[in-house]
């Protein structure tokens, strides 16, 4: 079959609306005909240069949509239902996953860098020539080809541009704090960076009844959204923002801290702003080669630390619950949309992106 897809060529050049191919489905495969797909930072990196992957590429990892076909193995879903995909699909047999830790899929950490999906090949082809995916999900497309455990399932009644952010950066922010810290009622939060995974940490500390969520960014209109999203107090980098986690917590710091904005700066104010014996998650990132410096005496008082990626997410489990969480109005997602439109635009949402003009941009499938 054949479709429409914003595929990369070239570092530092725009994406191209081309027309591509799909090979057979295979026993373990899902298409999915793409209704809604977010735009990601993650996605820009790879555009600028500082995340590699093989290219020509199609990326895309927040998707949403209706399964189009199965192959003969699938069981999870059928033809017809509305999923969400997950950019961290397992194979649910290797080392990892018989470990209760499907995150570190081995099949995934091998392939998925290489453009591949779980089984070391390529569904998409352009002109005859391989096409490598993104994630194992490339949803900036009408189409993609997703293995079964990247295919959840989710109610009917969920809008399709809002499914799709559960993907990655609502998954991602709620998950770190509800699924990996266990944030406690009535505890202190601290969460650096106000983007879309800042966002929904900041909400997942006021749904779990945090006393304190402290929302810490450089961008003061960032710090009004983060209020949105259930933040009680709001400090600008600046502005010495431990100084103020002490002030609300009788000189302490804060219980758990959460650092999702990414570069050594922030790192280091995670530290600074955890109460000893607290807990930190870093969802943010630098480029993969990098060295960064922190003060070890910052990190020391018996700190519990954890670098995560996905916020200790199960698909399966946690898709389905963010869903309902929405669909019961106890889950912020129509205000982190500030642009919708269609896959001809592509590149125009991601200039946006880069300027800082969005919190999320959707593509809007047409078919």
């Amino acid at each position: 079959m054949e479709f429409d897809a914003a595929v990369l060529r070239h570092i530092g050049e725009p994406l191209a609306i081309e027309r591509v191919s799909a090979g057979d489905l295979q026993p373990g495969d899902v298409l999915v005909r793409i209704q809604a797909s977010g735009l990601c930072h993650t996605d820009l990196e790879v555009m600028q240069g500082s995340l590699r992957y093989p290219l020509p590429i199609v990326l895309g990892h927040e998707g949403a949509g209706v399964v189009e076909r199965i192959g003969s193995a699938v069981r999870h879903v059928a033809v017809g239902d509305h999923v969400v995909c997950s950019w961290k699909p397992h194979c649910g047999d290797c080392y990892y996953c018989d470990r209760a830790q499907p995150i570190l899929c081995e099949p995934f950490k091998t392939h998925q860098p290489q453009g591949h999906l779980l089984d070391g090949t390529s569904r998409l082809s352009l002109n005859g020539r391989e096409l490598f995916h993104f994630s194992v999900v490339s949803s900036h497309a009408q189409y993609c080809i997703v293995p079964e455990s990247g295919a959840i399932r989710v109610p009917r009644e969920m809008p399709f541009d809002r499914a799709c952010l559960i993907g990655c950066g609502v998954m991602t922010g709620v998950g770190a704090v509800s699924r990996l810290a266990r944030v406690e009622a009535g505890s202190s939060v601290a969460v650096i960076g106000c983007g879309a995974v800042g966002l929904n940490a900041i909400q997942a500390a006021a749904l779990e009844e945090a006393a304190v969520v402290l929302a810490v960014d450089i961008d003061p209109k960032k710090l009004e959204m983060a209020r949105v999203f259930g933040a009680t107090h709001c400090v600008l980098a600046g502005e010495d923002p431990a100084g103020m986690a002490q002030s609300l917590t009788a000189g302490r710091g804060a219980d758990y801290v959460f650092e999702c904005a990414g570069g050594e700066p922030a790192m280091q104010l995670m530290y600074d702003l955890a109460r000893p014996g607290g807990y930190t998650v870093m969802l943010g990132k630098v480029d993969v080669n990098k060295r960064v410096s922190l003060r070890f005496g910052s990190m020391m008082g018996e700190k519990t630390s954890i670098r995560s990626s996905y916020g200790g997410a199960r698909p399966r489990r946690d898709f389905p619950w963010l869903c309902d969480l929405y669909l019961r109005g106890k889950l912020k997602l129509d205000e982190l949309i500030t642009l919708r439109l269609p896959l001809a635009r592509i590149n125009d949402g991601f200039e946006a992106m880069a300027r800082g003009d969005v919190v999320r941009a959707v593509l809007m499938m047409e078919h």
